[in-house]
């Protein structure tokens, strides 16, 4: 395995067609099969919640991982729900993701620690997995939304606005991908996202950014709920521009 520099080190290996980036601090164990959702047993339980699935926690007494394959979204899926044109390693998500995830964990924004992250190259495609620290006793904001108190909207507002000052844009920016535990927000799944330089101006992309995640909300709160969610939702605000 090679090292390769960059904010966090990590080591690069290859084994026939696949080709792995690793934390160096998880090298001394590392298994190309952990990326292989058989390998795991009983100790692999699917993400029920949020996505389009093909995501699995991972708990063998040692280890506390989300392991995540990329699917393609849309109507392209039909033809290859998991494999993507390869167009140079350094086009790879999973990689691109890897790297930046631990660019914001150094910067010490609230985002799961990498583990490793792996692609598979057959011909002119590849497909490609992530493996990530889980976010111990939390659950997406989706899943809690109607019981969420006022102090943890503002708390989710406070986050966003972190990430938006940092140049950080998120391109899925949803309920599902903001997760609640007691006392922290963490935002997850930075597939395909890029970063601006960091400003702390109200820019059209952050606004438009907002509205993204104001529309998950709105596509699953029961119509009886939407005059209290439009209230939470204005206490979300109240905390992004008060930073």
């Amino acid at each position: 395995m090679q090292s390769e520099s960059g904010v966090a080190e990590f080591v690069r290996g290859k084994g026939g067609s696949a080709h792995y980036l690793v934390g160096s601090r998880y090298l001394d164990t590392f298994r190309s099969e952990w990326f292989s959702p058989s390998h795991w047993g009983l100790a692999l339980e699917p993400v029920s919640k949020g996505g389009r699935g093909n995501a699995w926690f991972i708990d063998d007494g040692q280890r506390s991982w989300v392991l995540r394959q990329y699917l393609r979204g849309g109507i392209v899926s039909r033809i290859s729900a998991d494999r993507f044109l390869f167009l140079g390693e350094k086009k790879v998500r999973s990689f691109d993701e890897l790297k930046l995830l631990q660019e914001l964990f150094d910067e010490g924004l609230p985002v799961p620690e990498p583990v490793a992250a792996s692609y598979t190259r057959i011909g002119t495609s590849y497909s490609a997995c992530i493996l990530i620290n889980r976010i111990q006793t939390a659950s997406t904001m989706g899943e809690q939304l109607l019981d969420l108190e006022s102090l943890v909207w503002r708390s989710v507002g406070s986050v966003i606005r972190r990430f938006h000052d940092h140049g950080v844009y998120h391109s899925d920016l949803n309920c599902f991908n903001i997760l609640v535990s007691p006392g922290a927000v963490h935002l997850i799944d930075f597939d395909k996202c890029r970063r601006y330089p960091p400003s702390r101006d109200n820019v059209p992309w952050k606004a438009n950014n907002l509205e993204r995640l104001k529309r998950s909300i709105d596509k699953i709160t029961p119509p009886e709920m939407s005059q209290k969610t439009a209230a939470d939702w204005q206490q979300l605000l109240s905390a992004y521009y008060a930073q």
